[in-house]
């Protein structure tokens, strides 16, 4: 009797699993045929490492097969209670197709249902490759604003490494070159570091698990992988000034520049490879009191009330289904909105550079004028309608650091009911310029927060099912006082009618 008991027991966790894998790979079918794929190859988010994160996710729990099997027990409402944010955050994350949400989500639900359908101790051996998955989350555009700062530093410890060993070299902004204009080299956003940041946390992560017995040495390695991200970037650029000032300037920024990457991993592995045996060696000497993390646990009986894992299940597909039936979204019509003629102003169309016609989504509207007064005061304004896609508007402050501008003063001011963010510049080689934004909607909604726009968007995307066509008005003045800007920024609205 006992043993037929153990056996239809055995039968009804298998099925419960299989149950809950099947409706989360469909309910999240969005991200894993299709979200997850278009960031890995994305270009700008350069993850073509993420395709390993999940391989490895499943290598450690058929590593840790036979402990999560041990540590089966009773179904938890606890565990219940906590899967239910994580389905209200998948469900923002598919429907506004917010990748960084979905992953969440998924790497929450990974956690959250073996906990509710076989006890917290199964729940803990999943908290792993559940947190593993993270690395999946596209980053280097959230965090674009890092790039700058990660640029700038690269670029200074380059500048003093070289002038300790002697060469004459002049820095500005993000740009390193020799003082006799033989090469220049401008460290760019790929440059930056961040994306090997993120692969190297991933790696070093992966390479704790395997090599430290222990999660408090683990988490000392995995600490590590950032700093030596970042030297092995500093390794790359001062690798690209030696040879360009050794050799020449078109092989270093040409030829060696598009291998040099492998540089950086080179320098960063190595490091962490040594700092893995510093480890084990103070460990060694000193002693070690941590109990290892791989050992058997009891587990907790077998298991309790059948009703919670149904009721869990029942609302795991229930909530699966509705996700994966959410209808394509609805394009908004564009603002009609355009840059007027202004009094007193001389407006001189311009024409959209390069690297906007290149970067931005196909679906971008731009507009640009130079507004000149007779007595030298100049207002460069820039129009921007984002299409479908959400790389269409970005944060000004992204690119001004890079073109060596300092920025001073950040500050919101309402003009005439709407809200304005003022920053004052400053050029390496010239006086204070004044700088504006402000972004609204289709509807009308509006603001200076760039987060609050991202909030909106993904309420209207999630719960609308509605995507927003978003306009950024951008002002480069000559003038940096908040009285100008204001005044100017008053009769822009005024003359462009803007709703």
């Amino acid at each position: 009797m006992a043993f037929s008991r153990h056996n239809k027991t055995r039968v009804a966790q298998i099925a419960f699993a299989v149950a809950a894998l099947a409706a989360l790979a469909w309910g999240f079918q969005a991200l894993i045929f299709s979200h997850a794929p278009s960031v890995f190859n994305d270009p700008k988010e350069d993850m073509s490492f993420a395709w390993f994160v999940p391989l490895f996710s499943l290598y450690v729990l058929w590593t840790e097969r036979r402990h999560l099997v041990s540590s089966i027990g009773a179904p938890s409402w606890a565990g219940f209670a906590a899967m239910l944010p994580c389905l209200a955050i998948g469900f923002l994350g598919v429907r506004g197709i917010q990748v960084r949400l979905e992953v969440v989500a998924f790497a929450g639900l990974a956690v959250t249902i073996p906990w509710a359908l076989f006890g917290r101790e199964t729940a803990k051996r999943f908290v792993f490759p559940a947190a593993f998955l993270l690395f999946c989350i596209p980053l280097a555009s959230f965090l674009d604003i890092i790039t700058v700062h990660l640029r700038l530093l690269a670029t200074s410890t380059a500048y003093g490494v070289l002038k300790g060993f002697g060469m004459e070299v002049i820095r500005q902004g993000t740009m390193v070159g020799a003082a006799d204009g033989s090469f220049a080299i401008d460290v760019a956003e790929p440059c930056s570091g961040l994306r090997s940041i993120f692969a190297l946390m991933a790696l070093t992560a992966g390479y704790a698990y395997c090599t430290q017995p222990t999660w408090f040495r683990r988490a000392i390695l995995f600490a590590t992988s950032v700093p030596l991200a970042v030297l092995g970037n500093v390794a790359r650029i001062l690798s690209i000034c030696i040879v360009a000032s050794c050799a020449s300037a078109d092989f270093a920024t040409g030829f060696y520049h598009d291998y040099s990457g492998y540089v950086v991993f080179a320098v960063a592995i190595s490091l962490m490879i040594a700092c893995s045996e510093l480890i084990n060696r103070i460990f060694a000497r000193f002693g070690n009191s941590e109990k290892a993390t791989n050992g058997d646990k009891e587990a907790l009986g077998q298991p309790g009330s059948i009703a919670t894992a149904i009721i869990t299940l029942v609302v795991l597909i229930g909530a699966m289904i509705y996700q994966a039936s959410t209808p394509k979204p609805l394009v908004t019509r564009a603002p009609d909105v355009h840059l007027p003629e202004i009094s007193g102003f001389e407006a001189t169309p311009l024409e959209a550079s390069e690297a906007e016609l290149t970067i931005l989504p196909s679906d971008t509207q731009i507009e640009k004028k130079l507004y000149s007064a007779r007595d030298g005061e100049w207002y460069h304004v820039t129009l921007v309608i984002g299409g479908t896609s959400k790389s269409s508007i970005h944060r000004p402050e992204l690119c001004l650091p890079a073109q060596g501008c300092l920025m001073a003063d950040p500050r919101t001011v309402e003009v005439d009911g709407r809200d304005w963010r003022f920053i004052t510049l400053q050029a390496p080689r010239g006086g204070a310029t004044g700088f504006a934004y402000t972004f609204f909607n289709q509807n009308g909604f509006s603001t200076a927060s760039h987060t609050s726009r991202i909030f909106k968007d993904v309420v209207d995307r999630s719960i609308l099912n509605r995507i927003d066509r978003w306009v950024m008005i951008t002002i480069n003045s000559s003038r940096a006082d908040d009285a100008s800007l204001s005044l100017f920024a008053r009769q822009l609205e005024k003359g462009a009618t803007i709703k």
